[in-house]
């Protein structure tokens, strides 16, 4: 919980700057591509869709990154250039590189699919969890007063104090749980919807370290 805690204020307090673009592009939850091949599977009914889109398509080489915070797109496996707006981001690339918009699907998978309110109320319990237990009682030194010596004491915190703080780490361990969840879900599912729609002319790829980080994070 704690490294998810930790990866949630790092990237939002670098969001603005080159560092904070490179966690989001470490740390993306779905991918766009263009393939390079042609698709060969598709039924007679679909052939009119994939031809026109396989043209349309010709000889782009972009590929699409997002995440909570934004997007980055490459040319030409080039150079990343990110930001969180869409649409500057398609007016610098131009309408002839990416055809099929695969910038706008990106937003619009943004937008709709993946939220990041869970992952900052988590914070926000987990914090006050570690502030209840800041106020757990500690080791402190009291006189024996059969033998006179000094030993240490451990008091035990009040069964209310104990029950708020244990109420708070659930909470936020379920944040965590369903925000694992709904990230997990959505960016496989939209990924295979997307190459569906796209007729094979797009390739998909999860973010494998957003999820590998997810899941470990909730289990601690």
């Amino acid at each position: 919980m704690l490294l998810q805690i930790a990866s949630i204020v790092l990237t939002c307090m670098l969001n603005s700057d080159s560092v904070g673009w490179l966690l989001e592009l470490f740390f993306h939850d779905l991918g766009l591509s263009y393939t390079n091949s042609t698709p060969s599977n598709s039924s007679a009914g679909e052939n009119s869709l994939t031809k026109m889109m396989n043209e349309a398509r010709c000889v782009s080489q972009l590929d699409v990154r997002t995440g909570y915070f934004g997007m980055c797109v490459r040319q030409r496996g080039v150079v990343w250039i990110c930001s969180s707006d869409a649409s500057g981001l398609a007016i610098q690339i131009g309408q002839e590189n990416d055809p099929l918009d695969l910038i706008g699907a990106a937003a619009r998978f943004k937008g709709d699919v993946i939220f990041s309110g869970l992952l900052f109320m988590a914070v926000v319990v987990a914090f006050a969890s570690v502030l209840l237990l800041a106020t757990f009682p500690s080791w402190h030194e009291e006189t024996d007063n059969d033998t006179g010596s000094t030993v240490g004491v451990k008091a035990f915190p009040s069964q209310p104090l104990s029950q708020v703080s244990l109420a708070c780490s659930f909470i936020a361990s379920m944040l965590l749980l369903t925000s694992s969840l709904w990230q997990h879900i959505g960016s496989v599912g939209a990924g295979a919807m997307a190459e569906i729609s796209y007729q094979g002319n797009v390739h998909t790829s999860i973010g494998t370290q957003a999820v590998t980080m997810a899941w470990p994070s909730f289990t601690l």
